[in-house]
C-alpha cells in the first residue's frame, strides 16, 4: 500500500490518496505513519497542517483507530501495546478514557470501566450507526463489526480499576440539594422519575444495560443532557432518557451534575436488578430483555 503524503492521517480524516475498505466487514486499511515518538508513545506523527478542528483529538482517535486493528504494527512495540491481547487493542479507547478506561484526566471523557457490557455495546453501536454524534467516535468506529463491538464491551466491562477520589462542587448548598432531591425523589408534578428508580439505589447501574451516574465528571454529565435535548444523542425509542431531559431546565441540570460529579461511589459493582420495575418504557431496555 502506498505511503500516506500526510504523514499520520488515516483515510477518514481527510485523506482521499489511499482507498478506503467498502464496509465495515472488510476491516480498516487506511495507512498510518509508523514513527513514533519518545515523547507521545503510541501516538502517530500528525501533520499541524491538516485543516481539521480539534486536531489533538484526532491525532489521538485517528492514529490509534489503526493501532486497534492492526497486530503487525502493534508488534512493533511489544512492550507497550501488548500485541494479541485486548488491553493492546483497546489503546485507542484508553488513550482518552483512561487506563483501563478509568476516566480521561481532562474532567470530560467518561470512565467506561465496570459499565454493564450490554450498555457499552448500545453505546458502540450507536456511536458507529449515527445515534450518536461524537465524531472522533464515529471515526473510530465505522468499520468495526458487531463482534468486534461486543469483544470491546465485554472486555471494559470486566475492567475494575479503582475511582477517583471525587471533585467537590462549588456550587451553593441550595443547589446541590436539589441535585439531591431530583436524583433521590425525582419531581412527580413535572414527570420526573428519580435517577435511582433505574440507575440502581446505589447509582451504580444495574445489569445488563443500565449504566452507574457516579464517578462520572460534572461537564461530561451536564453535555449529555445537552445531547439529549437538542437531538445530538438517540437510543432506540421510546428514548426515554431524551424524554426526560426536554422536561429538565438548565438549573435542574446543573443542579443533578453537580451533585453527582460530587458524590463517592459506594459500590462499584452493578445491581443485578431493580427493586420495583422501572417507571418509564426505555426501548433500549426492552431491545436487551428481549422484549417486542
Amino acid at each position: 500500500m502506498p505511503r500516506c503524503p500526510r504523514g499520520g492521517c488515516c483515510c477518514r480524516a481527510g485523506c482521499d490518496t489511499l482507498p478506503r475498505p467498502a464496509t465495515r466487514r472488510e476491516g480498516y486499511t487506511g495507512a498510518v505513519d509508523t514513527h513514533f515518538t519518545d515523547a507521545a508513545p503510541g501516538v502517530a506523527a500528525f501533520d499541524n497542517t491538516m485543516p481539521l478542528a480539534n486536531k489533538h483529538k484526532y491525532k489521538i482517535m485517528g492514529a490509534l483507530a489503526a493501532l486497534a486493528v492492526s497486530a503487525p504494527l502493534a508488534a512493533q512495540q511489544p512492550e507497550r501495546l501488548e500485541p494479541g491481547t485486548m488491553a493492546g487493542r483497546m489503546a485507542a479507547c484508553t488513550a482518552c478514557h483512561g487506563s483501563q478506561g478509568r476516566a480521561g484526566p481532562d474532567g470530560y471523557y467518561p470512565r467506561i470501566a465496570g459499565k454493564p457490557a450490554d450498555y457499552l455495546y448500545n453505546q458502540l453501536v450507536y456511536f458507529r450507526d449515527g445515534r450518536r454524534q461524537y465524531r472522533p467516535m464515529q471515526h473510530l468506529l465505522e468499520f468495526m463489526s458487531d463482534d468486534y463491538l461486543r469483544q470491546i464491551a465485554d472486555w471494559f466491562s470486566e475492567q475494575h480499576p479503582p475511582y477517583a477520589a471525587p471533585v467537590p462542587s462549588r456550587l451553593p448548598a441550595a443547589t446541590l440539594e436539589r441535585g439531591r432531591q431530583l436524583v433521590m425523589q425525582g419531581d412527580s408534578g413535572r414527570k420526573l422519575p428519580a435517577c435511582v428508580a433505574c440507575h440502581g439505589e446505589a447509582l451504580n447501574g444495574v445489569r445488563p444495560a443500565v449504566p452507574a451516574l457516579l464517578g462520572l465528571p460534572h461537564d461530561y454529565i451536564g453535555s449529555q443532557f445537552g445531547a439529549w435535548t437538542n437531538g445530538l444523542r438517540h437510543a432506540i425509542g421510546p428514548d426515554c432518557m431524551a424524554d426526560i431531559a426536554r422536561r429538565m431546565t438548565p438549573e435542574d441540570v446543573s443542579a443533578v451534575a453537580g451533585w453527582l460529579s460530587s458524590q463517592s461511589v459506594r459500590s462499584a459493582a452493578p445491581a443485578d436488578k431493580l427493586p420495583a420495575p422501572m417507571p418509564m418504557a426505555c426501548g433500549s431496555q426492552a431491545v436487551v430483555e428481549g422484549q417486542p
